[in-house]
Formats: structure tokens, sequence, C-alpha cells
């Protein structure tokens, strides 16, 4: 019997999993690591922590397993980061992530011009501080010493695989979401180079997400325990697999991921664009792509609400052996549907969909002498959920939806996935494997090796789902405050960047 891993490179860690040829998880394993925010609007990561924590989830899941029999790695990443290598191709910066708004002004500044819409119609990449695009052409006026040393433009997954192999390569999924990919003709788009001062030649050779690359560079078989000819498979973006990994792809089905952010996605037959730019568009492979919207602020807004404001509950789940994240949804359980009125507009950093943003800021509205800490934790998964409703009202144009898979951190929570299917008033439906990235690129790994005919093989393998049905109280309350939430975010968007400029 031979095995694939399946590994996702997200922002805050790496995930393995190691599946036999019918997509069962033999083991898993996940390694985390720290985002760095030097400033406000700083966002970046350590990529020898990322390759070490590769190096420690595949050791994890391959132990016990003989190396010869572990056939091919199959990658998912996180979208948009991006590092400059020398000559050498070794890293003149971090990784400058999507969460990263330095460029802030310069995406505002294109965003007002007809550059902008002209870029974002070519390339499906929403002008945002998040692409590679901007990111490049603010380097290229505050640090131009920098990009002049720079021979190679790659993000996270294409840096670690050239560890691997010795060779650099970007599949079309991944190219699609740096603002760069023109997407009708699968090539890099002339026009976003010359915006971002770059050349052709820094940038990748691209691939589809099934391309192979045979072995691995002795130096890195012998680091990660692996035979040297085992092969590498590019697969593809984290948001285009998840929606393959849930089952969601087939038009009409939303995919709904919160994770450190998160996201809501439709699959289409063909590209649709956004008359406002609104939305993303990118492939996943031939006649799939995924249209949606990504928010910056998912679990990590719930993280922060753990870090600073229940700090003493937190010490004492730990002390207890307890996971502070399941105490604060207790919590949170024990205050009725909407909070006592309050309303919370999680934009701790900046948001993408459905502002496009970067200067957007969170705020806790309707706090009164009786409101409690109950109130702030469950108004909190509230908020959250409610921006991700925005979203999905969105992607109605391009795909009425007619079904909703979920997954994500938060779908360990039962609060979590009665708020969310009570807030959007449609059942969801949630995969038992929570790994969705992991075994959709897994089965692109397969297919690609030739051991399955077609990525529909994956409905046999999610296993076992359940669906969460809608009160009816409940979402006509959601309903209501939804009203509310939204237009509290068109009143205060214009004094975002005022509030911003404080900040700073």
């Amino acid at each position: 019997m031979t095995y694939l891993i399946g590994t996702d490179l997200g922002t805050t860690s790496t995930k393995s999993v190691l599946y036999d040829h019918q997509g069962h998880v033999i083991a898993s394993a996940n390694v985390g690591y720290p985002l760095y925010h030097d400033t406000v609007t700083t966002a970046e990561e350590d990529p020898q922590e990322i390759w070490q924590a590769v190096q420690a989830t595949i050791h994890q899941v391959s132990a016990g397993i003989d190396p010869e029999d572990i056939e091919g790695i199959a990658f998912s990443s996180a979208m948009h980061s991006l590092i400059l290598l020398d000559s050498q191709k070794q890293p003149l910066t971090r990784v400058i992530t999507w969460a990263d708004n330095r460029a802030a002004q310069d995406a505002a500044e294109l965003k007002s011009q007809p550059l902008g819409d002209r870029l974002y119609h070519l390339t499906g990449t929403p002008i945002h501080p998040m692409s590679p695009l901007v990111k490049l052409h603010w380097l290229a006026h505050h640090s131009p010493e920098l990009l002049a040393q720079t021979c190679h433009v790659v993000g996270i997954k294409e840096y670690l695989i050239y560890k691997m192999t010795g060779q650099l390569q970007m599949d079309y999924s991944m190219a699609n979401a740096t603002g760069l990919f023109n997407l009708y003709n699968f090539d890099w788009e002339p026009v976003a180079l010359d915006y971002a001062h770059i050349t052709r030649t820094q940038l990748p050779p691209l691939v589809d997400t099934d391309a192979v690359i045979d072995g691995l560079t002795p130096v890195a078989a012998s680091t990660l325990g692996l035979a040297p000819t085992m092969k590498i498979i590019m697969g593809a973006s984290d948001g285009a697999l998840s929606n393959l990994g849930v089952g969601a792809d087939e038009p009409g089905v939303a995919a709904i991921t919160i994770g450190t952010s998160g996201a809501v996605r439709v699959m289409t037959k063909q590209p649709y664009l956004d008359p406002e730019g609104r939305l993303f568009c990118y492939y996943v492979a031939p006649h799939h792509w995924i249209v949606g919207g990504p928010i910056n602020n998912g679990g990590q807004v719930f993280r922060w609400v753990r870090d600073e404001l229940f700090t003493t509950e937190s010490q004492t789940a730990r002390a207890n052996q307890q996971d502070p994240y399941d105490q604060l949804t207790a919590l949170a359980a024990t205050v009725p549907v909407g909070a006592h009125g309050l309303l919370f507009h999680p934009y701790l950093s900046g948001e993408r969909a459905p502002l496009w943003n970067a200067d957007a800021r969170g705020s806790l509205l309707g706090v009164t002498t009786t409101t409690t800490k109950a109130d702030i934790a469950r108004a909190v998964l509230e908020g959250i959920v409610m921006n991700l409703n925005t979203v999905l009202q969105l992607t109605a144009a391009a795909e009425p939806v007619h079904a909703i898979r979920a997954t994500g951190g938060f779908a360990r929570s039962s609060l979590w996935r009665q708020i969310l299917t009570d807030v959007l008033g449609q059942p969801i439906t949630i995969p038992a494997s929570f790994e969705s990235s992991c075994l959709a690129a897994a089965v692109i790994g397969l297919k690609a090796l030739g051991h399955i005919d077609d990525l529909t093989a994956i409905h046999a393998m999610i296993g076992a789902t359940e669906t969460y049905q809608p009160n009816a109280a409940n979402h006509q309350l959601y309903h209501q405050h939804q009203v509310v939430f939204d237009h509290v975010t068109a009143q205060l968007a214009p004094l975002y960047h005022e509030i911003a400029t404080l900040n700073r």
C-alpha cells in the first residue's frame, strides 16, 4: 500500500495529513508559528519557522511508515504571500502575508483610478493591500534598494517547494491570487507587471495545479526522512481546495470557512467578475473557478478576545487542563440570541470583503451598564458571522446559493454552528473531517498520479456529515440585527480613515 501526504500551509500553522488512496486519514499533525505584528499594519511570518513546521508535521505523520510507501506530497497554501529572493534564492524578506496592510495607501490610490478597475477585470483579484501586486508597488517606492536586489518574486508555497526540489514553479491557482496573472490567457499580465515594477523573468514559470515535480533534493530527502524519488504535486490555494474538500464543487453550493480569517466561496464553470470589484475570481482546475470574498477577521478576533479580555478565565482554563475557547463559547452560550442588543463589527485587521478597506476598524455598539463579559463573547461570535452573511449576499449574483457547506476551526463548536445557520437562515452541512484543504490537495495528487480519474472522487472520501437547521425565531431576530449591523457599517465607513489615522 502506498500513501500520499496533503500539507496545508496556513497563516498561523501548517497541517499535514497522511492518506491512503481511498482518502482515509492514517495520521495527522499540526504545528503552529507566530504572525509578527511589528507595527499595527505589519503582518509577517518567518519562512524558516514555516519550513520547520513542515518538517515537523511530515515527520509526525510519516512515523512508522516505510519512506518508499509514501508516494508524494500535495500542497495547499494561504494566498497572497510575498517573499523576495536574491540571486542565490535566499530570502531578502520575511513572508509578507495577506494580512499586511502597509500598502493601504497605494491600494486606495489605485482603486480610485481607472487602472484599478482595469487590473481587477484582467486578473480577478480585488484591489487591496493583501495582493502582491500592491505590495510590490509599495516596496518599489519605499524600499527600492530591496527590490533592486530581488531576482525572484514568490510566495511561501513556491519557496518551500524550491527548498524540497530545487525547482521554482507557481501553479495557476496561486498565481491568480497575486494580482499579476491574466485569468483569460493564463499568463503574467504585462499591465500588472508594469504597475508592480517587476519583470516576467523575476516570476516563476506557471504550471497547472496537478503538475508533478519528480524527486526531492538529497538534502531535503534526508531532512524530511522521505525517499528521494518521492513526487511533489503543486496543488492549489487553500480557498480553492477548501471548496473541493467539503464537496462544494458544484454551482449553487457555497463553502464558508472560518479559520484565522474566513471566506465565502461558490464554484462556477467560468470566470465571474463583480461589477464593483468586491468579489475575487480564482482558478481551481479546468472548468472550475471559485468566486467569493475573504474576510480578515475570523478566528483571530476570538483569539484577541481570549488573550486581551478574558485573560484570567483563559489562565484558569489552562490550569484546569481545559481549552480556553471551550470556556469562552460556553460563557457565550449563556446569553440569549442577539447578545442583549450588543453589536460587534469585527474589523480589527482592516477588512477585505465586503468593505475592501484596509482602514476599517472594529467597534462594539450598544454597551450599557448591564453589559457583561458573556454578552461581549456572544456579540463577537455573532458579529463575525453577520459579516460573512453580508459577503454571502454578494455571491448570489455569481451563483444563487441553494446549499451551504461549512468548515474551519469554528466547526468544532456547536454554538458557532447554530449561530451560523440561524444568521444565514439556511441549513448548513458540516463534514466530519475539518482538514478539507489537505484532503483536496491529496485528491489533486491522486488524480495527478493516475489513481483516480476525476476530482469528483472526493465525494466518496468526505465521510460523515452533520446538518444543522435554522431556528426560524432566531433567524428573524438576527435579521433585525443584520439590518442595523449593515446600516452602522455604512455610516462608519466614511470615518474609518480618520480613525485609522488616529491609530497610526
